[in-house]
């Protein structure tokens, strides 16, 4: 047998016969690692040494395919159900990624203990900490176990033959970069390793109706398990995120394939683990300044959940060449633009100002609705003139300034009602006309065409 050494790029895979600083595919740099690699034939990937290999399976035609029945359950959380579409699929694959610290091993230990409550079977493969360290924080968590299985292991075949002696309804692996096989020469959380170690327990969910969580830390380029190659493996991909200095938590839906992507779930981290916020609207709004300028509300569309969040921005004469732009949980490029439009089209100058944006409670808003309270948000600001603490607005503007019409404007109208604001600012072309009736409602609708419209309705 002939043993070689290649270098495989993580980002990309690319292959080369010798090392080098930028990979000439992706132009990555030190991302080429050394692999042993042998001229014996391997019959690992898709041969039958390989348990849960899957077998193969004869083309049918469309017509003849029946509609399979996927059986979901709760996960005892439903902020995570929701994400998920309804719940967890059996036989599918979950990737639950996020940055290290940010609590994605405490709600994945909370969610196995809600499942064991529930007389379901899990294994919780840790390959980071003691088994000491897991029943530590099991017992802050208030987990009692039931039929928790816990091992700490990193190699894979090891992996298998517990899930072959327990037979659980679902498998947690915390993280997958740091399980291994034997079968593959690379080194752990390897591009090869980590792929192989997805590829073999996708094919357990898919072959034996196990559901599979997997834990993937995200790296300082913002890539899951370095390269993001997992995410096209997977059924969902789940994204964990916040500030540290925040006690809020999102998780996000980036790919689901038994569900929408457009939901999101809100946590609360406490002392005893990660709390449900039901109504994160409330949540968002405590402690709102009263009669303070530069600050707006707005009811932004996540999923099928409308939020009300705040907006606030801060305007101050600059001491610099060129003045500075800051925006967080507002998209900063939208910032430019809006300011642009606000010179050119009410005549503010802005140009010459510090602007800073920041939507409180960590949320970032990508609705288009957006651009209307953070437009008054910033005229608040400039003028030194609080908006009215009862007035909450939505709206798209455009270039020219003008006001656009938003989607779910009823359900929006509705939040904010049963939220106590008692005036909107809402786009004209939403109201009337059989679209939306002022009179069912009993927060006082203002219908706007303009930032000029917004501008003197507001402030006056």
């Amino acid at each position: 047998m002939k043993v070689k050494s290649i270098f495989v790029c993580s980002a990309c895979e690319y292959h080369a016969a010798k090392w080098m600083g930028r990979c000439p595919s992706c132009g990555a740099w030190n991302t080429l690692e050394e692999q042993v690699v042998s001229d014996e034939k391997r019959t690992v990937k898709g041969g039958v040494s390989l348990p849960y290999a899957g077998k193969s399976a004869p083309a049918v035609r469309l017509k003849d395919l029946e509609m399979p029945q996927y059986m979901r359950f709760d996960t005892g959380y439903a902020e995570v159900d929701r994400v998920l579409g309804g719940g967890l699929v059996s036989g599918s694959v979950v990737l639950l990624s996020g940055e290290p610290g940010i609590g994605k091993s405490t709600l994945l230990m909370q969610i196995c203990g809600k499942l064991a409550a529930l007389d379901r079977k899990i294994l919780y493969v840790s390959g980071e900490e003691s088994p000491g360290q897991l029943k530590m924080r099991a017992r802050r968590l208030g987990v009692e176990g039931g039929e928790l299985y816990v091992q700490t292991e990193t190699n894979l075949e090891r992996i298998f033959e517990e899930i072959d002696a327990i037979s659980p309804h679902v498998v947690v692996a915390d993280s997958v970069q740091t399980i291994y096989s034997e079968a593959s020469a690379s080194a752990p959380g390897s591009v090869t390793q980590v792929k192989e170690a997805a590829a073999r327990l996708i094919s357990l969910a898919k072959n034996q109706g196990v559901s599979v969580i997997l834990v993937g830390h995200v790296n300082k380029e913002g890539s899951i398990a370095g390269p993001k190659v997992l995410e096209h493996m997977v059924d969902a991909v789940l994204h964990f995120e916040g500030e540290r200095e925040n006690t809020y938590r999102i998780i996000r839906a980036i790919k689901n394939r038994f569900g929408s992507t457009n939901e999101i779930g809100v946590f609360e981290m406490t002392g005893e683990g990660l709390a449900e916020v039901p109504n994160p609207s409330e949540a968002l709004l405590a402690g709102r300044p009263k009669n303070v300028s530069g600050n707006c509300a707005v009811c932004v569309m996540e999923g099928t959940r409308p939020i009300v969040a705040e907006i606030q921005a801060l305007v101050t004469n600059s001491v610099l060449a060129s003045p500075r732009r800051t925006s967080n949980g507002f998209d900063y490029n939208r910032l430019n633009l809006l300011l642009a439009v606000l010179e050119k089209r009410i005549g503010l100058r802005f140009s010459s100002c510090d602007a800073y944006m920041n939507v409180i409670g960590g949320l970032r808003l990508d609705d288009p609705a957006a651009d209307l309270p953070a437009a008054l948000a910033l005229i608040s600001c400039i003028k030194d003139k609080p908006l009215p603490d009862d007035l909450i607005a939505v709206g798209e503007i455009g270039l020219a300034g003008e006001c656009r019409a938003i989607a779910a404007a009823e359900q929006r109208v509705r939040e904010a009602e049963r939220l106590g604001f008692s005036r909107i600012l809402l786009p004209a072309r939403n109201v009337g006309n059989g679209k939306l009736d002022p009179s069912r409602f009993t927060i006082k609708i203002e219908p706007v065409k303009s930032l000029y419209d917004a501008l003197a309705t507001a402030l006056n």
